[in-house]
């Protein structure tokens, strides 16, 4: 059983920057897909980001608020998942989830049903 270890969450200031990070307790594969997912409260899970392990190609939704200000990366060395937030706003305010596909073999990246593991979620909040 895979368990996504995640950390970085908090309170900021509207304007400041947070970086969440991910690290799973298992081993990932060249196949294996990281996604960050949030909650905010009364509203469905929506999708922020996702990575594929290898060769690190990224996923964004075009049309979207958050592109720009949040990037996804990964270290294979330290086999942890970042997401960077910058300029953060007070409707990024949620629960931040990370997720993972470990055999990703078809499914959309930006679905929550793609996805076999998640963490505990960790709290961002951002105060105007």
């Amino acid at each position: 059983q895979l368990q996504l270890v995640e950390s970085g969450g908090g309170l900021v200031q509207a304007g400041g920057s947070l970086r969440l990070s991910c690290t799973p307790s298992g081993r990932t594969s060249s196949t294996t897909i990281m996604g960050w997912f949030r909650q905010a409260p009364g509203k469905e899970r929506e999708f922020v980001a996702a990575i594929n392990w290898s060769p690190g190609n990224t996923y964004y939704l075009d049309a979207d608020s958050m592109k720009g200000r949040f990037t996804i990366s990964r270290d294979t060395a330290k086999n942890t998942v970042y997401l960077q937030m910058n300029r953060l706003k007070p409707e990024d305010t949620a629960v931040y989830y990370c997720a993972a596909d470990i055999n990703h073999g078809g499914g959309s990246v930006y679905s929550t049903r793609t996805y076999d593991y998640w963490g505990q979620g960790t709290q961002v909040t951002v105060s105007s």
